[in-house]
């Protein structure tokens, strides 16, 4: 049996806070930070817009693993390739992500996600009702076949997770629903996608080969990887939204 704990590498720095510290690192070089949080209306006190029902966040983007701050970015409501509004009629979401910026070796940028202090994405999640991280993994950590395309729902947000794993199989993507004693069950308090108001929320780890299937071979870069979108990406960013809307259609107005 694979044992993947042995599979993943340790991380370089304990936290957010300590990579930012380090002088070896140069942000807009190494690494960068986006996030978006979406105008509210704050002029009445009962305005149902006025708290945050979901964030997306993707903590380890841009080349630490590839193809999650395009889904990032599609999963709130924007098209990864010049952020327009995607679907025009929404809705929108808060995004967060931290993005490895480097030509190679991006995975000494890795943070793991019960580690990651950054004090913005904080903030944003404990103001959300809801958070939905975006991971990578490969089919060796995950414990799947050589070349499964598949993406393992985790979280502590069971209601969420059962949306997840129905708009999966109606989109035919391959879904598993991991369990509290799995590797990449997120079901730990500290992991940042359960850092919500209710305290619980459900994070995406998809396969290497998953994510290489969403864009075009040869395109998928940071460059140019919005703009190489394939059929795939979007179903799976409409099976997650779909979910999401689910989820929040049964959430009273805060």
């Amino acid at each position: 049996m694979i044992n993947r704990r042995t599979l993943i590498a340790a991380d370089l720095h304990p936290s957010n806070t300590a990579l930012y510290a380090d002088p070896a690192l140069v942000e807009g070089v190494d690494y960068g930070r986006r996030h978006r949080r979406q105008p509210v209306d704050d002029r009445s006190p009962r305005s149902p817009t006025a708290s945050v029902r979901t964030t997306v966040i993707a903590p380890h983007g841009g080349g630490i693993e590839s193809g999650t701050s395009e889904l990032c970015l599609a999963v709130a409501g924007h098209h990864p390739a010049d952020l327009t509004p995607t679907p025009a009629a929404g809705p929108v979401y808060d995004y967060w992500m931290f993005e490895g910026l480097r030509s190679s070796d991006n995975r000494a940028l890795h943070v793991t996600s019960n580690h990651c202090d950054d004090t913005v994405v904080r903030a944003m999640c404990s103001d959300s009702l809801n958070v939905l991280s975006l991971h990578g993994c490969t089919t060796a950590t995950a414990g799947l076949e050589a070349g499964a395309r598949a993406v393992l729902v985790g979280g502590l947000n069971s209601g969420l997770r059962q949306y997840l794993m129905e708009e999966f199989a109606a989109a035919g993507i391959r879904a598993v629903n991991v369990s509290g004693g799995e590797e990449f069950a997120g079901t730990d308090p500290e992991n940042i996608c359960n850092r919500s108001l209710l305290r619980m929320g459900a994070q995406l780890e998809l396969t290497a080969e998953l994510r290489t299937a969403m864009f075009t071979p040869g395109r998928h870069t940071r460059a140019d990887a919005g703009a190489s979108t394939l059929p795939l990406f979007w179903s799976f960013t409409t099976a997650v939204r779909t979910a999401i809307q689910r989820l929040e259609a049964t959430q009273p107005v805060p």
